[in-house]
């Protein structure tokens, strides 16, 4: 990890469970704004056509070289089953770094980056089978806008990313 003034801000860090302040890079998924911890970002970029790879999931839409890195993309849209998604100039992926394992995530657009106190971040209700809240560090606020903010390690290191790992072998 990166010696950084936010780098005691990241939620391992800390004692309590939700860090103290999160900087997050927001991004839309059909209607709804999520929000990722901006240390795991690497870079952005448009989306470009991709390498499919036989017997993939479908939410693994394929792989790219990226400066000589096989990359595996996913599909947010598709793995959060958020409907058909569509690819157009606002579609962006947002290229991960986690545990110095590069993935791309692709997501309908990229809206920016914002600064969360632990004031605004509020635990993830209980949903049930609906949506796995595993998965999610909380609820941000901000203003009138409610960010749900993904615990991306959590996601990009589950059963799903050991099948994306061995695709991008």
């Amino acid at each position: 990890m990166a010696d950084t003034p936010t780098s005691t801000l990241h939620r391992g860090a800390t004692a309590s469970s939700a860090p103290s302040r999160l900087e997050v890079v927001t991004f839309t998924l059909g209607q709804e704004e999520y929000g990722i911890d901006i240390q795991k970002v690497q870079e952005l970029r448009g989306y470009d056509a991709v390498t499919r790879i036989a017997n993939a999931p479908d939410y693994i839409k394929g792989v790219v070289n990226l400066r000589g890195i096989i990359v595996p993309i996913i599909d947010m849209r598709i793995k959060f089953k958020l409907g058909t998604p569509s690819y157009d100039q606002f579609t962006v992926v947002i290229v991960l770094n986690i545990g110095g394992r590069v993935v791309g995530m692709v997501v309908d657009s990229v809206s920016d980056v914002i600064t969360l106190s632990a004031e605004q971040i509020k635990p993830a209700p209980e949903m049930g089978s609906v949506l796995d809240t595993d998965y999610l560090i909380g609820l941000g606020t901000l203003d009138e806008r409610m960010l749900i903010l993904v615990d991306i390690d959590r996601l990009m290191s589950s059963e799903e990313m050991g099948l994306v790992e061995k695709i991008a072998a």
